[in-house]
């Protein structure tokens, strides 16, 4: 889906706000280009989690094979580069690590494109106002983090989505309301600061009042790295450490199946089908050439790619074109 066009460092800053704001989305960078491609050397795009793109990475043919793939990264975390044109144009030559997707454009251009994951700011609800709590929130500040404390008392699933970090730290005063409430907001992350005999007092108290075990399993504590004997100072150090440590290996991830607000934005605009003769990723709309044949309605990238199949569907019906 296209969202609102930006150049240059525009999009630059809009991925830095994006970031802070904690949301997922991929970088797209025009690395090269055989002309008439539209797209040009240089040329950037940030493509959201959702399918919204915003900036320019070339024309209706490769549009949304980027979007498509950016969305795959996304959800990967890993980088990828990507050579879109015919493969006749490239020949046998193809560095290893780069993935060729067959379009099939008009204007017989083709791009390579470098899609990069960005990993969002941590956001990291603490919630207790002991002397850790609040060295935890300085010490991750530091780091660029998004940090906020909460009072125990005032503290509610309200104060959390699916992609924060919870650190309940309010040591023995109110820890199984704030547990309770933290878990039912499937955040990313929750974490209990408390000796291993306590949370297992604390987790077993929430059990009998009916909280559903697979939520009380997505508990970690004791939580920090084992540092043996430490003053508070150092058992925040233990659980940053530890939580940077997630981080880097992926774990902090969101729970797909409860992030609302991902879903609601995927909601907003059409599926996404492929058109059977080049592989393109259309949209499926109005927009996108339908076609009915034998019940199945048929979507297109252009003109070129509904005639060939009202010439001849049984070729590409049966998948001899790669899509």
């Amino acid at each position: 889906m296209r969202g609102q066009g930006l150049d240059g460092w525009d999009v630059v800053e809009r991925a830095g706000e994006l970031a802070r704001r904690g949301e997922e989305f991929a970088l797209a960078t025009v690395v090269w280009r055989q002309g008439p491609s539209s797209g040009q050397q240089g040329s950037r795009a940030i493509v959201t989690a959702s399918g919204q793109l915003h900036g320019w990475i070339g024309g209706a043919c490769a549009e949304p094979v980027v979007i498509r793939e950016a969305q795959r990264v996304i959800r990967s975390g890993k980088a990828q580069l990507l050579l879109l044109g015919s493969p006749e144009q490239f020949g046998a030559a193809i560095p290893p690590g780069i993935t060729v997707i067959p379009i099939s454009c008009q204007s017989e251009g083709a791009l390579e494109v470098y899609v990069e994951p960005v990993l969002p700011t941590p956001r990291l609800v603490i919630v207790g106002r002991s002397p850790m709590a609040q060295t935890l929130r300085d010490m991750a500040g530091a780091l660029g983090w998004r940090t906020e404390l909460v009072d125990g008392a005032e503290f509610s699933a309200a104060d959390v989505d699916a992609r924060s970090i919870v650190v309940v730290a309010t040591q023995g005063h109110g820890d199984e309301e704030a547990v309770e409430a933290a878990v039912a907001a499937f955040p990313a992350y929750v974490g209990l600061v408390a000796s291993r005999r306590r949370a297992e007092s604390v987790l077993g108290y929430l059990a009998e009042r009916g909280v559903a075990q697979n939520l009380l399993d997505r508990v970690r504590a004791p939580i920090g790295l084992d540092l043996g004997h430490t003053t508070h100072r150092e058992i925040a150090v233990a659980i940053l450490a530890e939580l940077v440590q997630l981080r880097a290996s992926g774990t902090l991830a969101p729970d797909s199946a409860h992030d609302h607000e991902s879903e609601a934005q995927a909601a907003a605009g059409p599926a996404q089908v492929v058109d059977p003769v080049c592989g393109m990723t259309v949209a499926a709309d109005g927009s996108s050439r339908p076609l009915e044949h034998d019940g199945v309605t048929y979507y297109f990238c252009g003109a070129g790619c509904r005639s060939a199949f009202e010439k001849d569907p049984a070729t590409f019906i049966t998948g001899t074109v790669p899509c």
